[in-house]
């Protein structure tokens, strides 16, 4: 399994048999769209949705086998919510013998249904920009902190080339406070074997 980062929430998970890609819609922030031919596109809100050819569209609540892929949706409030009809989604997701937990821009704490619906989780993808728009430093801490994964994977952090709607904060703060024992810095993760066995975060040079 290969793991790649493509800006903002945007990640691709790819296997031998499928890719799943997370939030592909980034030619609002002034990157390139995100979604291969035939992959399983995950959105954790509708603005973050774009499709390409043939692909399988998962962006909301509900169970779901897809392929090699297992995924369960898990209604959230958004962190910033005007319209209260406009609902976020966490998902559960195995891909392989890997759980994932995809946060999105979800108000925090998880509540107990939440975490109950996540069970339990290899891998943690948390936003950590803050400003308003989405968990900060600290929120998205004690987020990890709930899930208690093997992994975290830091998303939609300050970068120069991406244009945010609201200015987001450095990655260094979530990484001091959250103060994991061992941090590896790669363009491509690539999950072989058994993860981990102490908390691992995961930084990535974006690759789009």
């Amino acid at each position: 399994m290969d793991i790649e980062y493509k800006g903002a929430n945007c990640l691709t998970i790819s296997t031998k048999k499928t890719t799943v890609t997370i939030d592909p819609k980034l030619s609002n922030v002034g990157l390139k769209d995100q979604a291969a031919k035939n992959s399983v596109v995950l959105a954790t809100q509708a603005d973050f949705l774009f499709a390409g050819d043939d692909a399988v569209v998962i962006d909301r609540p509900g169970e779901y086998e897809v392929r090699d892929v297992s995924i369960t949706g898990v209604s959230a409030e958004r962190m910033i919510d005007h319209d209260k009809s406009q609902q976020s989604t966490i998902y559960r997701m195995t891909v392989g013998d890997v759980t994932f937990a995809v946060v999105g821009h979800v108000a925090a704490p998880l509540t107990e249904e939440q975490l109950e619906a996540l069970g339990v989780v290899d891998v943690a993808i948390v936003p950590v920009g803050g400003s308003g728009y989405t968990l900060d430093a600290h929120q998205a801490v004690a987020v990890v902190r709930q899930i208690d994964p093997k992994v975290v994977i830091p998303t939609h952090y300050a970068d120069k080339a991406v244009k945010y709607e609201v200015p987001q904060m450095e990655l260094e703060p979530f990484v001091k406070e959250l103060g994991a024992p061992q941090h590896e810095k790669t363009p491509r993760w690539k999950v072989k074997g058994a993860l981990p066995e102490i908390l691992t975060l995961v930084e990535f040079e974006r690759t789009a």
